[in-house]
Order: structure tokens, then C-alpha cells, then sequence
């Protein structure tokens, strides 16, 4: 893959599409590449986030963070780990690659970097950010919702209060 197939496959990951060519540039020659065979663990849950993850090509495997629930499989230009571009923590979940995989691996001083030489993409970034925060609240909002409705019956008083 040559620097223009990079630079593509960035600005097709989310967050990544509000930089412009030169910080895209910047993005693709400071990221760390990595390749996975198929069944190569990327991270597992619990390791120390330090970073985000583009995929350039093949397919990664995050596993369930929850018992029964589904593996989430992700392709070219997915963004894994967009929370860890910026601030540190913990993995929530397992990832490996479910086929043979490249992928690039973003710091968050790398990113800082990018920010600062590139300042007209923090307001952009922000607002993604918190639209997906204000999208989260409303999403929480709605099972504390359905949640108070069947407390009630859970009780088994009907609703009555004591």
C-alpha cells in the first residue's frame, strides 16, 4: 500500500475524515504499522489503552463485553479504540485478527501532535465527541426509562408505594 492508499483509509475512519491531506500525511508516516495473521490477538481486555487502531486491511474480531452478546468483526478504515486516542484507560474488550490484518496504531501524542499543527480539527473532533456523548445520554435515558416501568412489577406491588 503506498501513502495516498493510506491517507484514504484514513479519512474514511471516523474522526480522521475532519483532518486534511497533510495532517492525514502526518497520521500515516508517525502511526506505528502492525501486522496480524489470522487469530492474532490485537489487545485483550484490560491492557492499557495506548492508542487507537485504523484498519488498513483484512478484518479484527472485537469480542463480547457482555456474556451472549455478539463478536463486532471490522474492516478498512474501522476506528478501534477512539476514546484511547486521547485519554488512557482500560481495554473493555478482546480484539484479534479474524483474518490477516495491517493495521496502524495512533498515540495519543501522536494525536496531540496532529491537533496542535492542525488546531481547525479540534472543533470538529469535539463535536463528534459529544454528539456521540449526547446520542450515549440518550441512550441511558431511555433504559432508566424502561427500567423505572418495570420496577414496579419486579416489587410486585403494582406500583404502590409504601
Amino acid at each position: 500500500m503506498g501513502l495516498d492508499d493510506d491517507i484514504a483509509i484514513l479519512a474514511g475512519a471516523p474522526l480522521f475524515g475532519f483532518l486534511g491531506r497533510d495532517a492525514l500525511r502526518l497520521l500515516s508516516f508517525a502511526a506505528e504499522r502492525r501486522s496480524l495473521g489470522s487469530g492474532d490477538r490485537l489487545f485483550a481486555r484490560g491492557d492499557a489503552s495506548d492508542g487507537g487502531f485504523v484498519v488498513l486491511s483484512g478484518t479484527i474480531a472485537l469480542a463480547p463485553r457482555v456474556a451472549g452478546g455478539e463478536t463486532i468483526t471490522l474492516g478498512r478504515s474501522a476506528l478501534i479504540g477512539r476514546l484511547a486516542l486521547l485519554l488512557p484507560g482500560e481495554r473493555p474488550t478482546d480484539a484479534h485478527a479474524a483474518a490477516a490484518a495491517e493495521v496502524l496504531r495512533i498515540t495519543p501524542v501522536l494525536m496531540r501532535r496532529v491537533l496542535a499543527e492542525f488546531p481547525q480539527a479540534v472543533q470538529a473532533i469535539h463535536d463528534e465527541l459529544a454528539d456521540d456523548l449526547t446520542s450515549l445520554a440518550g441512550d441511558l435515558d431511555r433504559v432508566r426509562r424502561r427500567f423505572d416501568a418495570v420496577t414496579p412489577v419486579l416489587r410486585g406491588d403494582g406500583g404502590a408505594v409504601a
